[in-house]
């Protein structure tokens, strides 16, 4: 089913306030920030007819078999009737409630016994408007093992369902109705994360044997914050404006690789960041390994990072008190604030050690990433040492825009997440050094940026080992927002 297609519709749907945000009091007396409102449709032919090819669309890609059509009353049967009139299949209309006169059926159509009935539904929450409509048909003699919805709220619905032999097969996801809503600015963020938080705390659903703390039931619920492309959280209000700079070079080049160049020659490493400079976002250095530096490669380090659009990371690790980092990040042999526009820093000393960097970086639009996590095996830096470096992140978000750390410890989008050791293959290099592959990082850990050395500079060929990581991390990214958005 083509994305474009669901996000139209998804739109639509929002213009006629099919879905509303606000604060809705529900059936069951539950307050909820969004509510469906699929009955609107009816006045939108064009809408409706959209809804009702989605749906017979959303059968066909899941190869269903069946011999009728019900839709659970009341929306739902237009939509059904749409369906069985453009493709003639034979449909069935569930009554809500007997006639006492006539007929007095409660399932008006021919029924033959043992043919499989597909069931049409708007909204799914619990499911048992589905189940109700599948016992009154399975009385009747026949099977149903499918329904379609539209859209289902994920509060575990499915689930029930599932666990009654029915597969519930949605159009559209809780998940990607914000995520689409998001992206086209017709909801904030905070409003995204409310019904996010509203789905996951309200489950319908309660299997045997899975209890919470408070010794209730509830299962597992898939909804959870829209993911944002790089350069969607460019935009947001609170993103630091280098974060900004770096997420939408990120986005036009398609990479999220940063080459870790540990070389002691200033010209071999001014030849490596020719040579990879399309292929990363960021070169990473350590300056003091540089046995011939001067000032002069400095200057040139900056124009290749102009020519080919990334940004210069000097890993320093500054871990001292404020008065000292600031004459170590501005003076001395290498007055690393004239030409690196990433430094980073170690939470240890304290606030002081980011007030006293920020004193000097920020008239200069310098930013720093702090050190939440390290890719060393038996590193310190781990539980409420990380929570503590997030906090301190936060509290000076003026200046730290960002962490390095073997997965993602803040869940605020502004925040960028940088992970070192990285290579194809997961393992160790027997000093300590503990390795990730691309898509464990990006794609199951949800960091931002791969660091990778010596999986490229000890390659034969570097070019390509850059372009082969480089592919590899972009792919785990789309991997990551596609799964999101589902």
């Amino acid at each position: 089913m083509e994305n474009v297609c669901l996000e139209s519709l998804i739109l639509k749907l929002h213009d006629v306030q099919a879905v509303k945000f606000g604060t809705f009091t529900l059936k069951s007396g539950i307050i909820s920030p969004i509510y469906f409102d699929l009955r609107v449709i009816v006045s939108y032919p064009t809408l409706m007819n959209q809804v009702s090819s989605l749906l017979y669309q959303r059968a066909k890609d899941e190869d269903l078999k069946y011999s009728s059509v019900c839709g659970v009353p009341y929306t739902a049967l237009p939509l059904a009737t749409i369906i069985c009139s453009k493709h003639e299949l034979p449909m069935l209309i569930r009554r809500k409630e007997a006639k006492d006169y006539g007929t007095k059926k409660i399932i008006e159509g021919t029924i033959h016994p043992g043919d499989t009935c597909l069931i049409i539904e708007d909204v799914v929450t619990s499911g048992s408007s589905v189940m109700e409509t599948a016992l009154v048909l399975q009385a009747e003699g026949l099977k149903v093992t499918d329904a379609i919805v539209l859209m289902d709220r994920e509060q575990g619905g499915g689930a029930m369902l599932a666990k009654r032999g029915i597969t519930l097969h949605s159009v559209i996801s809780i998940s990607k109705l914000l995520n689409t809503l998001f992206r086209a600015d017709r909801i904030e963020s905070s409003m995204a994360q409310s019904v996010c938080r509203f789905i996951q705390e309200n489950n319908t659903y309660k299997p045997s044997g899975e209890e919470d703390k408070n010794g209730s039931t509830a299962a597992k619920m898939p909804c959870k914050p829209a993911a944002l492309s790089y350069g969607d959280r460019a935009q947001l209000q609170n993103t630091h404006p280098l974060a900004a700079q770096l997420l939408r070079l990120m986005e036009e080049k398609k990479t999220n690789l940063c080459v870790s160049a540990d070389m002691t020659g200033c010209e071999e490493l001014l030849q490596l960041a020719d040579s990879l400079g399309p292929q990363m976002c960021v070169l990473k250095t350590h300056v003091d390994i540089l046995e011939d530096f001067s000032l002069a490669f400095t200057h040139s380090l900056r124009d290749l990072g102009l020519k080919h659009n990334f940004l210069i990371f000097e890993d320093r690790k500054f871990a001292d008190i404020g008065n000292t980092v600031k004459h170590q990040y501005e003076g001395g042999l290498y007055q690393i604030s004239s030409w690196s526009h990433i430094v980073n820093a170690h939470a240890v000393p304290g606030p002081g050690v980011v007030k006293g960097l920020s004193a000097v970086g920020r008239p200069l639009d310098r930013g720093c990433v702090l050190i939440g996590q390290m890719s060393s095996q038996g590193s310190l830096a781990t539980g409420d040492y990380t929570q503590a470096v997030v906090k301190m992140a936060e509290e000076h978000s003026e200046f730290v825009f960002g962490f390095i750390s073997g997965s993602k410890i803040s869940n605020k989008p502004e925040f960028v997440h940088m992970t070192p050791g990285v290579q194809m293959q997961s393992g160790g290099d027997g000093l300590g050094q503990q390795y990730s592959s691309p898509d464990d990082v990006i794609c199951k850990k949800g960091s931002d940026i791969i660091i990778v050395g010596r999986g490229i500079l000890g390659a034969s060929d570097r070019v390509k080992a850059a372009a082969e990581y480089r592919e590899a991390g972009w792919n785990a990214y789309t991997k990551r927002l596609n799964t999101s958005s589902q």
